[in-house]
């Protein structure tokens, strides 16, 4: 089988420690291309993983032949290199939040629509085997009705993890537009739309920056969100858990409530009402301090795309919807008032 030739735009610390290192994990991948605007960054990356470094992501799209490019880059350069790359002929996967803006999202989803090319966002919330499982029983009917959640996502913040510390691009309006709420809460909203398998119609929020002396963009989040069949429920994101991560949900419904991620032994327990609990031993859930020790499944779901012509799991449409509700959020929060959101 020919080798899929993948060029990875943007090498900081979300392609090291995931996008890279899956890449070279899988079979029928080869790395032909990388890109950072530090061309030092590039240099080291290229000699890695034998690639051609590049500092123009445009001349990268010119000149190399690429099948498939993944954006790791600062949230306000999503929308226009995956719109390049997918015009360029590529198929795209792209981080998360996938714009930063509706009309950034709606002008990816029409590129990859013109170009027949594969659009995928980078949630992979969905891939956790604990999630899996969850979304399985609430499928089966093993809840019965579901009336309330809470998610929670929440680290210390992501100068442990930016390959540029404090001076991260992630504090910066400019560069991120969106902070904790773009990057952990948006991870969440999708997750709670995938287990219940449902969308959300309401949302109200308060969003503050109280935690990062140097940020310009929220880091700290609690939203109360109401699906399309009345379930209510939390969503909290923060940048201000410095001891622990959390990253954990919990379900209430009438016949069970599941614990995820809630334990350190078990990956998912399921409480009943009757009094029985089910312990699932799953394995961990990724998390950025065991970063490159353990494979989210999103690289190898993206590549199972393209090879067998099928659509993502996390599709443009899909990244869309998630990123509607944090902006809803936003908006909340600005405006003092609940927000409806127009899906």
């Amino acid at each position: 089988m020919k080798k899929l030739r993948v060029a990875v735009i943007g090498c900081g610390s979300i392609a090291k420690y995931r996008h890279f290192i899956e890449y070279e994990q899988n079979p029928i991948v080869d790395i032909v291309a990388v890109c950072d605007i530090a061309e030092a960054r590039a240099k080291e990356s290229g000699e890695k993983y034998h690639a051609l470094p590049y500092t123009d992501y445009k001349l990268l799209l010119k000149e190399q032949d690429i099948d498939a490019v993944s954006v790791c880059l600062p949230n306000y350069l999503h929308a226009p290199v995956s719109i390049a790359a997918l015009e360029a002929g590529c198929h795209v996967l792209c981080e998360k939040p996938m714009a930063t803006s509706m009309k950034e999202a709606e002008d990816m989803i029409s590129a990859a629509q013109k170009s027949g090319k594969k659009l995928m966002i980078a949630h992979n919330q969905r891939f956790v085997a604990s999630h899996a499982k969850a979304r399985s029983l609430i499928e089966a009917g093993e809840l019965g009705k579901i009336y309330s959640f809470r998610t929670t996502f929440g680290h210390g913040g992501p100068e442990r993890w930016s390959v540029d510390g404090t001076n991260s691009w992630f504090f910066k309006k400019d560069q991120a537009v969106i902070g904790a709420m773009g990057d952990l809460g948006v991870h969440k909203a999708d997750l709670m739309r995938y287990l219940l398998g449902e969308e959300f119609t309401d949302v109200s929020a308060i969003v503050e920056t109280n935690a990062k002396e140097n940020a310009t963009v929220d880091d700290n989040a609690v939203c109360l969100l109401k699906s399309e069949n009345g379930v209510i429920g939390t969503l909290t994101a923060s940048w201000s858990y410095k001891r622990n991560e959390d990253n954990s949900t919990v379900i209430y419904g009438e016949k069970a409530v599941l614990r995820l991620e809630d334990d350190p032994n078990y990956g998912l327990i399921v409480q009943y009402t009757n009094g029985e609990t089910v312990h699932y031993q799953l394995g961990k859930i990724q998390s950025n301090d065991e970063a490159g020790q353990t494979n989210t499944q999103v690289i190898d779901h993206f590549v199972s795309s393209i090879i067998h012509n099928t659509e993502p799991l996390i599709d443009g449409e899909e990244g869309m919807k998630s990123l509607n509700i944090i902006l809803a959020a936003m908006e909340s929060s600005e405006t003092s008032k609940l927000v409806k959101v127009n899906h």
